[in-house]
């Protein structure tokens, strides 16, 4: 905890001094050009720059850690009675890396995960952001997810170790994903690469379907088979997880499956009274879509990328409620 309060408070301190020469700057502007007071530009500037530098400290010292649970009903014509309220926990994007040294916020998460008392706990990809050995401070608390049904998860884009390079690891990328998929393993998690698994209850079934990352970006891995992934489930009820939600329009509308699970997008991590500039990158970017019969939901994550802050978008832990739709 003291590194990261050390962390943060130079984070701070290094926007601070940057600020504080760009006011400087353009305040000397402001009085050469146009004659103002330097000193009254200077402090006007100092306070109106001091807005995001505030807002950046709050993001990484509280938003980040306060975890919004959003429940969420969903009515479908063709769910199997027996599963006629059956919840699913979904949880995402975790990057192991935000919390090598908040491991007591994540236990809170896991803690308000389990109070859900769901059947079944779905991760949704991005376990780790560079190296495995992320999870040398997660794995026993990631351990802890408990639901009637266990825990399924699938792989994200980061989970394929990318920017391994980037780190002290010895692993190439291929190396790291092969951890990956161990350590997951043997957290007890049921990893769904490229196939399915039948839920059974009360004499009815459903499919879980989960795919490697699959994407229209070529920036993210494309390794998904979606159809193999679904070979053998013909006529049951499908949901599908699939880390990256651009796979929805680019594959899954049209076919069989009446709920896809996703996350990647974070909702770039800032929000402000509901806009977020992920809008302008991705065509569904967090929440409930919906076309004709088929649903997506998009959890926008518990951990972060390139910066160590949330301001306006909280880790998310979704409750889904499946419903059996009125006759």
């Amino acid at each position: 905890m003291y590194t990261e309060v050390m962390s943060v408070g130079v984070i701070l301190l290094v926007c601070w001094l940057a600020l504080t020469v760009l006011d400087l700057a353009v305040a000397g502007l402001l009085t050469l050009i146009f004659g103002f007071s330097f000193k009254r530009c200077f402090c006007w500037g100092l306070l109106s720059l001091a807005v995001p530098v505030l807002l950046l400290g709050y993001g990484i010292l509280i938003e980040r850690n306060c975890y919004r649970v959003k429940t969420v009903e969903i009515p479908f014509d063709n769910l199997p009675a027996a599963f006629d309220g059956y919840t699913i926990v979904q949880l995402s994007d975790i990057h192991s890396r935000s919390f090598r040294y908040r491991t007591g916020s994540l236990q809170r998460a896991v803690e308000k995960a389990n109070d859900l008392d769901a059947d079944l706990i779905a991760f949704t990809g991005d376990i780790v952001t560079i190296a495995p050995d992320e999870l040398d401070s997660t794995e026993s608390i990631l351990r802890g997810l408990k639901a009637r049904d266990g825990v399924v998860s699938i792989l994200g884009n980061h989970d394929y170790c990318p920017y391994i390079a980037q780190s002290d690891s010895t692993l190439t990328p291929i190396q790291g994903k092969a951890e990956v998929m161990v350590r997951e393993r043997q957290m007890g998690w049921r990893l769904l690469v490229n196939e399915h698994w039948v839920l059974h209850h009360g004499g009815d079934s459903v499919a879980i379907i989960g795919v490697e990352n699959t994407s229209t970006s070529p920036h993210f891995p494309s390794r998904g088979d979606l159809k193999g992934a679904m070979r053998g489930t013909e006529g049951m009820f499908h949901i599908l997880l699939s880390h990256d939600p651009t796979h929805w329009d680019m594959e899954v509308i049209g076919k069989d499956i009446p709920l896809t699970l996703s996350g990647h997008t974070h909702a770039m991590q800032f929000s402000l009274l509901g806009w977020s500039p992920i809008g302008h990158f991705y065509k569904e970017s967090k929440g409930l879509y919906r076309k004709g019969n088929q649903l997506l939901y998009i959890n926008i994550g518990l951990g972060e990328t390139i910066f160590p802050a949330r301001i306006g978008a909280m880790p998310e832990i979704t409750k889904i409620v499946l419903r059996r739709a009125a006759e």
